[in-house]
């Protein structure tokens, strides 16, 4: 059968969630500039010519691929679920810290796909920032920010806490699962969250909430 044949038997949007498929994997172990749209073509047995029907330019491909994973990866709504709840703040930010290592911990391509466009296309990296990462530090701020009106947190600034705690928890994933730390040190989730969260606390807490 030709390949002409074999194109045939892909729906317009099946097409696109092939193309997707095979650029995400060569895009994270290749990163932008390393992994071609010729050689994305080749790997998914098409021609170069059907990428740029679905995708207009290879930077477009590149936030494609970024998106899809965000839309499993890193939904926002957790965030939100997590911090209305009814638990103390303590057990908040261990359940919030706890969830964050878990997800990060099954799939580390999106962080790969962000570490090379930071380092290759800064606009996919600002692009990221302002459509995901911003909202994260956001909803957070604005949970801190209610702490300190009602006297549990000091008066610091809730963007740069929200930054400081969500830092070390992706920090700790990053030396684990991208890094290799696991390989020489390994840490129950749950008790990392914990140590981190107590850790953060201390720092921010007022005198009468401690």
């Amino acid at each position: 059968m030709s390949t002409a044949q074999t194109q045939q038997r892909f729906s317009a949007e099946d097409r696109r969630q092939q193309i997707l498929q095979v650029a995400t994997e060569l895009f994270a172990s290749k990163g932008y500039d390393g992994a071609t749209t010729r050689e994305i073509a080749k790997r998914a047995k098409i021609n170069e010519a059907i990428i740029f029907r679905h995708f207009p330019t290879k930077e477009e491909l590149y936030w494609a691929v970024i998106e899809a994973k965000c839309q499993v990866t890193a939904k926002k709504s957790f965030l939100a679920d997590i911090l209305a709840s009814d638990k103390s703040v303590r057990d908040t930010f261990v359940d919030l810290a706890e969830t964050i290592l878990h997800r990060r911990e099954k799939d580390q391509t999106l962080t790969r796909l962000l570490f090379f466009s930071a380092l290759e296309n800064h606009r996919l990296s600002h692009r990221f920032f302002q459509s995901y990462v911003e909202d994260y530090y956001e909803i957070l701020g604005d949970y801190i920010r209610q702490r300190i009106h009602s006297g549990q947190f000091r008066k610091v600034d809730p963007l740069l806490a929200a930054r400081g705690f969500l830092g070390m928890i992706v920090y700790h994933s990053l030396i684990q699962d991208l890094f290799g730390g696991s390989k020489f040190h390994a840490y129950d989730v749950h008790e990392v969250a914990e140590s981190m969260t107590d850790i953060w606390l201390e720092g921010i807490l007022t005198r009468n909430a401690q």
